[in-house]
């Protein structure tokens, strides 16, 4: 008797004797023990009369002798299907996005962390992600010149380049570029393909890459007495080409070498080519790929830092690192300030909002002219030599120049330890990540009530309350409330807000009262306030947030809130639900708390 035939599908086609137009049964198969499906045939088949069995078996189909072992999800598989469905939002989220990623020297000179490194580089571009390479070459110039008796020179982050320098690093910068264009070059395996049946894919490229003299640069000169040769700065980032190649569904290769006006190659710092052009194109992330993780004093990695907490850690180290001296005086003598420190019109809610009221200006003094479309509107930050290689201070290094790049526009700068495999895709599908973010924007303007806030705060919720969206309260409810709301302020007013209530014996707390400004909807600030009232409940050792509404329950379930019983609400706020507004019952359970975001636990 032949095995029974089934489709991938819940629904199969039986034929009956005068071949008569198929018939689809709706088998409602039942899932037990792991097997999918076939404990619902087999009732079914034990179920059929004769004559429908004997017809079913001259169609080819039948039960008997059937190895239902062949039919068993294994829990490899179920955990495969479980981590798909966990990262759909994040390639949701990610899809159309630009990333410019900087590859440590040390990264690229170790095959097995270089490799791996570029495939999830391809698969990401498949899945929609937009990147620009930026491959470091320092490590591989310093072994070319050893090979010829030559010792490396540095000064400052920048070296000294001469003759026997510019040639290895030409030499270098080819042979990476050619390295990644062939490791990204191979597509699917031809039993792939084959399998599902788009055989006129056999001999297509994996992932198209461009590279080409998308920097302009000028030589470094005569700085304190150094003449640093072939050295280069750069001058411009050819923004419009370079975008036109990621349209056209290109990674972008970047080296550091330049070239100047007068045809010259220079060689130019990885780190000032990464940063120049994340903040010239306006890339969403800069990612950079280093050989060791960020720790803090006691060995633990640093998984979050906002742009204030980089700064100041930056800052204190200023007296014993050059590089973060460096970057306090390109903050404060460059007109940096002007970001936000000083004037009231350019705040850092938003990276974005603070391009475009300065004029830049680099180490040499020369500026840019943002109207042409090509110029880079930011300057690049260059880290490097002998501080950066001995590794005297850290990390520090990398995360002056993730600050610098944070202050200029770009909103999320991510730190990874590229010797630990698969850490860019962790990074970007885990909640938590698995380096370290500096952001720039991440609750910003977020904080604790106070009484000087009371009419910001009426003035957000009384029109929700007059609709019916809010239960009304009264001026004295309100400041007998206010030490439980967190609001975020923009420009001295208030443009959001939200209240927690925590009970502490049921380890829950309410949700409340979350309204954001007209003018500010849309932006993003009710998300901002529900993830930091999530960090703050965690912070408490809250283990379920729950909610009562009555008009707004699709927004809470798009955010992972599933309704629930008025018996899952603690008996002390039962007892002073206004049943009559008939409201539902919403809660959502917290996970365990790795993200190393910080928030206030006094509730004041």
């Amino acid at each position: 008797m032949a095995a029974l035939r089934s489709r991938p599908s819940n629904y199969h086609q039986t034929l009956c004797s005068c071949h008569c137009k198929p018939r689809i049964f709706n088998y409602n198969l039942k899932v037990k023990n792991q097997r999918v499906g076939f404990i619902g045939l087999a009732c079914l088949w034990q179920g059929m009369g004769k004559r429908k069995r004997r017809l079913m078996e001259a169609q080819g189909f039948g039960w008997e002798g059937h190895d239902l072992g062949a039919y068993v999800i294994s829990e490899e598989d179920i955990r495969f299907v479980e981590a798909l469905r966990e990262v759909q939002p994040y390639v949701f989220l990610n899809r159309g996005r630009t990333f410019v990623v900087a590859i440590a020297g040390e990264i690229v000179d170790i095959p097995i962390y270089f490799d791996a490194l570029l495939q999830d580089i391809a698969f990401l571009h498949h899945l929609g992600i937009r990147f620009v390479l930026v491959p470091g070459t320092h490590v591989q110039i310093d072994e070319l010149l050893a090979e010829r008796g030559k010792k490396p020179k540095f000064v400052g982050p920048y070296r000294v380049t001469d003759s026997d320098s510019l040639t290895a690093a030409k030499e270098a910068a080819g042979a990476i570029s050619v390295m990644i264009e062939a490791k990204l070059s191979p597509g699917p395996s031809i039993c792939n393909i084959r399998r599902h049946g788009d055989s006129s894919r056999l001999h297509e490229v994996g992932v198209s890459v461009e590279s080409g003299n998308f920097l302009a640069a000028k030589r470094r000169g005569v700085v304190a007495g150094v003449d640093y040769g072939a050295t280069g700065e750069v001058k411009k980032v050819d923004v419009s080409r370079m975008r036109k190649r990621l349209n056209d569904d290109c990674i972008v290769i970047l080296s550091n070498l330049g070239y100047s006006s007068s045809g010259e190659v220079l060689n130019c710092n990885t780190y000032e080519v990464a940063t120049a052009c994340a903040l010239a194109i306006e890339a969403d992330k800069l990612i950079c790929i280093i050989d060791g993780p960020i720790l803090d004093e006691s060995g633990r990695l640093i998984r979050f830092l906002t742009l204030e907490e980089a700064d100041m850690l930056i800052r204190r180290r200023a007296k014993q690192s050059e590089i973060a001296a460096s970057y306090v005086k390109a903050v404060d003598e460059e007109n940096l300030s002007g970001l936000g420190h000083d004037d009231p019109n350019a705040t850092q809610q938003n990276g974005n909002a603070l391009k475009g009221r300065y004029t830049t200006m680099f180490h040499n003094g020369v500026g840019f002219d943002n109207g042409s479309g090509l110029w880079s509107g930011e300057q690049g930050f260059a880290i490097g030599g002998h501080e950066r290689q001995s590794r005297l201070n850290g990390y520090l290094s990398e995360l002056a120049a993730a600050a610098f790049v944070c202050r200029g526009g770009v909103q999320r700068v991510h730190l990874l330890d590229g010797t630990k495999g698969g850490v860019l895709l962790l990074e970007l599908f885990k909640r938590d990540g698995m380096g370290t973010m500096v952001a720039s924007d991440l609750y910003e303007g977020t904080r604790m009530a106070r009484v000087s806030d009371l009419s910001g705060i009426r003035q957000i919720i009384l029109p929700l309350e007059a609709s019916g969206t809010l239960v009304p309260r009264s001026d004295e409810e309100l400041l007998q409330a206010l030490d439980s709301f967190i609001v975020v302020e923009r420009e001295g007013q208030i443009i959001a807000c939200a209240a927690l209530f925590p009970f502490q014996e049921d380890r829950c707390a309410e949700v409340a009262a979350i309204a954001v400004s007209p003018d500010c909807r849309g932006q993003g600030q009710g998300d901002k306030l529900l993830d930091y009232i999530e960090k703050k409940a965690s912070s408490l050792g809250l283990v379920k947030l729950f909610l009562l509404t009555t008009r707004t329950a699709d927004w809470f379930v798009r955010r992972g809130f599933s309704e629930c019983s008025i018996e899952s609400i603690p008996e002390k706020r039962r007892r002073k639900i206004n049943l009559s507004r008939k409201s539902k019952y919403y809660s959502k359970q917290l996970l365990p708390d790795t993200s190393g975001i910080t928030v206030n636990r006094a509730f004041t």
